[in-house]
């Protein structure tokens, strides 16, 4: 068989692959036997889009193809499965290895070896998505992605929305369990967005188990990216893919075997060049490991994006909540779980209010700056949210907070803001002027505030007649 024939009849970027199986049915190396005009460009000619990707710009017949890229999983079995199993293949991906889009197609050949097989491999590169190449997929994976997709953006409930997705991404893998980690590598936090296990196992939820085995399961999670090697994903189907993992993360793969874990897929979910998380299978469907393959490729993009989104709305949300500088409730918070009290039709069982100024604020931007008055209102806001740590908590103008607390005694109230006289009188840096109103009859918000804060006038008047050099000035 004329196979670099074969090959230059192509007119696009193709060459033929071998893949040499043993007869238990396992394979051994995996070779670029041919390759057209256009193919050898590609990889020797320094003006090509991958020429500076390539481990070796020198074509050679006939080489094991980790010649030219890193040893690849992925790609291994994409060979494996159109030159043994004689399935065409398909997929448009972007490896994060490459500063380029890889739109590539193999088809089985006619082999007359006993123990070699072949296919094509054909390739086009664009250096930006396509969005038509993206959307050119099997009519299966279309419909799986498009109702994922239809969940996502039909949905007020995104984290209900999300157990939905998982559940449909563990059934589509035929998998023990899924899952989704969200991570944050400054801080080096992890989190479980969402998991599914198949419900005859009885499993523990993830984030339960990773707990109870693991006492920093994020040093793993550190773990993946260079796990995974610069390919899209890392797809574990049997014990030969697991030496090779072992080679990459021995301590991730031996505490997966040693929960009994023989396959997995481990999918990284990007946006804007950002890493967001990572989708998580266990115990999959190997037969289907080309379709789950092409579906999450293309669901990986939606989902990812629909996290980004959502965290970008937390993020809103927060802002306009959240006072930045010392992290309790702003005013626009304050203004509106007070109208949420007043149109309430439940009252609880007491209402209190507590207003404090904090002195001499003024005086401290002065002498050492607005750094250290900003200094002063954090630690005030820390000492609130010590006190009153079952709360909520608001700053309500530049120098003045609030605290709300519910179904609290008058005498437990009192205690509190004792503590918090204690504060001014030890601390030395941190004074507050306090007005405080205890309601358990009409637990009127409105009152209750009016109250407080003439008390506090009161207390904020007496301060400064005995402290004359802390009265501000205008």
């Amino acid at each position: 068989m004329d196979l670099q024939a074969l090959a230059d009849s192509f007119e696009s970027m193709t060459c033929i692959m071998s893949v040499e199986v043993f007869p238990d049915g396992s394979y051994g190396n995996i070779r670029i036997v041919a390759g057209n005009k256009p193919y050898v460009n590609s990889i020797e000619n320094s003006n090509s889009l991958c020429f500076s990707d390539m481990l070796d710009n020198k074509f050679v017949p006939n080489s094991p193809y980790e010649r030219y890229i890193p040893k690849d999983l992925n790609f291994e079995s994409a060979c494996y499965a159109s030159a043994v199993m004689k399935k065409t293949f398909h997929t448009y991906i972007h490896p994060e290895r490459y500063s380029f889009w890889v739109d590539m197609y193999m088809m089985p050949i006619v082999s007359d070896k006993p123990n070699i097989y072949y296919c094509t491999y054909s390739q086009e590169l664009t250096p930006e998505t396509n969005t038509k190449r993206m959307s050119n997929v099997d009519s299966s994976v279309s419909i799986s992605v498009l109702e994922t997709c239809i969940k996502l953006r039909g949905t007020d409930d995104f984290k209900h929305t999300m157990d939905d997705v998982i559940s449909d991404i563990r059934k589509m893998c035929g998998a023990e369990v899924c899952c989704i980690f969200l991570t944050d590598f400054n801080e080096r936090k992890y989190s479980v967005l969402c998991d599914s296990s198949a419900p005859e196992l009885g499993l523990l939820p993830v984030e339960e188990y990773l707990k109870s085995h693991y006492s920093d399961f994020f040093s793993i999670v550190e773990t993946w990216k260079d796990t995974i090697a610069g390919s899209t994903c890392l797809i574990i189907q049997n014990e030969k893919d697991m030496e090779v993992l072992h080679e990459r993360n021995p301590v991730w793969c031996d505490s997966m075997k040693d929960s009994g874990i023989k396959s997995i897929v481990l999918y990284p979910l990007f946006y804007n060049n950002e890493t967001l998380g990572y989708i998580w299978a266990i115990n999959f469907d190997t037969q289907n490991t080309i379709n789950i393959r092409a579906t999450l490729e293309t669901t990986s993009y939606f989902v990812a994006s629909e996290i980004a989104n959502n965290q970008l709305l937390e993020q809103l949300e927060t802002m306009s909540t959240i006072d930045m500088l010392t992290d309790v409730y702003n005013r626009n918070a304050m203004n509106k779980r007070i109208d949420e009290l007043i149109k309430s039709s439940t009252k609880p069982k007491s209402l209190s209010v507590v207003f404090a100024d904090l002195n001499g604020l003024k005086q401290v931007n002065d002498s050492g700056g607005h750094v250290e008055g900003d200094n002063l209102l954090k630690a005030a806001a820390a000492i609130f949210k010590d006190v009153f740590s079952d709360g909520e908590i608001y700053r309500a103008g530049g120098d003045e907070f609030m605290a709300i607390v519910t179904d609290i005694s008058r005498e437990e109230l009192e205690k509190r803001v004792k503590k918090l006289n204690d504060y001014s009188d030890t601390n030395g840096k941190v004074s507050f002027s306090l007005g405080y109103c205890y309601d358990d009859i009409n637990c009127d918000i409105r009152k209750a505030m009016s109250n407080a804060d003439k008390s506090m006038y009161k207390n904020k008047q007496q301060f400064y007649e005995n402290h004359p050099d802390r009265r501000r000035q205008s």
